[in-house]
Parts: structure tokens; sequence; C-alpha cells
């Protein structure tokens, strides 16, 4: 298994950047701390599918929830529109997700 969380939430947070693009100096702070903060729940569910300990159907309801926390921290800060958070924790998201999948090719 090679999955390393801090390389995994470094990538989400950069993949967000794009998405906010000139709001990132405003948020980057806030999105960092966040996603700190998440870094065990979301290294818990890697781990766990990675282990087999859950299925795929319900790894993907569960991203989805994590999905609706990111962008719901991003739209929070009302520095940013409500497709620009999506997009964003789409994006955060999918890092986490590709991470897990080369994981499981392992």
């Amino acid at each position: 298994m090679d999955f390393n969380i801090n390389e995994v939430v470094t990538n989400m947070a950069n993949a967000i950047k794009p998405s906010v693009s000139d709001n990132w100096n405003s948020v980057k702070d806030d999105v960092s701390s966040f996603l700190t903060d998440r870094k065990g729940r979301l290294e818990l569910l890697a781990k766990m599918r990675i282990n087999g300990r859950i299925d795929d159907q319900f790894f993907k309801e569960t991203l989805g929830d994590e999905k609706d926390l990111v962008a719901s921290e991003l739209h929070t800060l009302a520095l940013i529109s409500k497709v620009m958070a999506q997009n964003a924790a789409n994006a955060a998201i999918q890092v986490l997700e590709s991470a897990i999948k080369v994981a499981l090719k392992v």
C-alpha cells in the first residue's frame, strides 16, 4: 500500500487553488486548516477502502459527504461563489480518490 496522507492533503490543497483563482491568498490558510483537521478522517476512510474493509459503493457515498463538507467550508468563507466552491471541492476529492485508486493497484 503506497498511500501518504500528508502528500494527499497537500495535493488536495493544490487542487483547490486553481478553482478559487484570485481568492487563493484569502482562503489558503483556512483551506489548509480545514484539510488538516479532516486529515485523520480522510486517512481512516482511505485505509479502510484500501484494505477492503469498506466496499466501493460505501466509499463513494462517504466521499460525496466529504465533498459536500469541503464545498460548504469553502462557501462559508464568503469570498468565493458556490460554483467555485463546488469546483474546488470536486478537485480536492478527486485527488484523494485518485491516490486511493493508485494504492489499490499496488
